[in-house]
């Protein structure tokens, strides 16, 4: 494992700024895609039809939504590693650079499937949908009830992603010479905490009443408007992402004494198996079919942040044993994780697709999975290489990294 050498025990910034930090920040891992390619495979799952679902796979369907959780802790890891790498090695951030390279990689894809979704509307899952301005402001996730416009409700997370864009690179660009380990550790758990509490609230005062006179459906809706949508609840993932960058970047000789790889994997394993635990448990909503996702409060405070630590832990872990899985030739992994933010665009809308053109009535059982998963990864596919592709090539070109 690279290490960095820090003399100052009291700043993160280390007073050799080699470019081993631009080889940390840009490394592309075996375990990083792993990860990737389960999460954006849950997603999928998540939103594949029950009669379309193999009998090995319906008992991890109705944990799907639990793909975007993993994608947080990726996304708080890579950007946050490669934001404090840069402060380190130049002693500041090059806003510019970051959110162009950022504007590059999300917005053309995105921009293409939602002038799909609005000026195609027989390829929405649902018949209504949120007004474009609510997508192109990356507000979205504030406010927004299903009932009201479920088409292509799963950019919420790409809102909250945009918000992390906007507020990491300043916290990083005011904090590169203050900011402690501890302080570091503090802000985090502050930030985990008051989602928690702030979680714990809205469920008691929004979600339970409802819940507790058996308005399933409004209680449904309620949860994932108040709670799981609002970026300011889903900061857990998020957050632990970051903590890991730090730690790897600037402590990396204690994350190596007290998380050695095996302990990390088994810790994490743990840590993830009992948020699972939590998340089955249905409380009010025992006896309704109202999917997993809405969770009695003691998932709802204690299941995010207890999952997130654990996918970080294996993160880490994954991480250590690079040299190790390195070695492994797996080209479906890669292909599959590098297909995932177009799958995630996509997968919603070919299944609407999939309908039109083979008949609902035709996609059930295996060959409805088969036809599913195929025609998802022909359209991620097309998207990647025509829009992707070309416009990472064309960022390349334009903005380079900063050095």
């Amino acid at each position: 494992m690279n290490t960095i050498a820090v003399a100052n025990s009291k700043s993160l910034v280390p007073p050799d700024k080699t470019t081993s930090l631009g080889a940390i920040a840009g490394t592309r891992a075996l375990g990083p895609d792993i990860l990737r390619a389960v999460a954006i495979l849950l997603v999928m799952l998540l939103h594949l039809p029950a009669e379309a679902t193999p009998l090995p796979l319906v008992g991890i369907r109705p944990y799907g939504w639990l793909g975007v959780d993993i994608f947080f802790v990726l996304s708080g890891f890579l950007i946050g590693t490669q934001l404090m790498a840069e402060a380190a090695r130049r002693d500041s951030v090059d806003f510019k650079s970051f959110y162009l390279r950022r504007a590059f990689r999300i917005l053309p894809a995105f921009l293409v499937v939602l002038a799909l979704y609005t000026f195609i509307p027989s390829l929405r899952d649902t018949p209504t949908m949120q007004p474009a301005w609510r997508f192109l402001t990356s507000i979205l996730n504030f406010g927004l009830d299903p009932r009201s416009g479920g088409a292509f409700t799963e950019a919420w997370s790409l809102s909250v992603e945009t918000h992390f864009y906007l507020i990491l690179p300043v916290l990083v660009f005011l904090l590169k010479r203050r900011a402690t380990m501890v302080f570091i550790a503090i802000l985090a758990a502050t930030i985990v905490i008051a989602g928690m509490g702030l979680r714990f609230a809205i469920w008691r005062s929004l979600v339970g009443a409802p819940a507790e006179v058996h308005e399933y459906g409004q209680a449904f809706a309620t949860y994932l408007r108040d709670i799981y949508y609002p970026t300011y609840n889903r900061l857990d993932g998020l957050t632990f992402g970051v903590a890991l960058a730090a730690v790897r970047l600037f402590r990396p000789l204690l994350w190596e004494r007290y998380m050695p790889p095996y302990i990390a994997l088994v810790l994490g394993s743990i840590l993830a198996t009992a948020a699972l635990m939590i998340f089955s448990g249905r409380g009010p909503f025992a006896e309704t079919h109202l999917p997993l996702l809405l969770q009695p409060f003691p998932g709802t405070v204690v299941g995010f942040p207890l999952f997130s630590a654990g996918v970080t832990l294996i993160l880490g872990a994954m991480l250590d044993l690079q040299p190790k899985i390195g070695r492994w030739h797996l080209p479906a992994i890669t292909g599959i994780a590098t297909l995932s933010y177009s799958l995630y665009l996509t997968h919603k809308a070919v299944y609407q697709l999939d309908r039109m053109v083979f008949g609902r009535e035709n996609l059930q059982g295996l060959s409805g999975f088969v036809i599913y998963v195929a025609t998802c990864f022909i359209v991620a596919a097309a998207l990647w290489f025509v829009v992707e592709r070309s416009f990472l090539h064309l960022r390349d070109h334009l903005v380079p990294r900063s050095r």
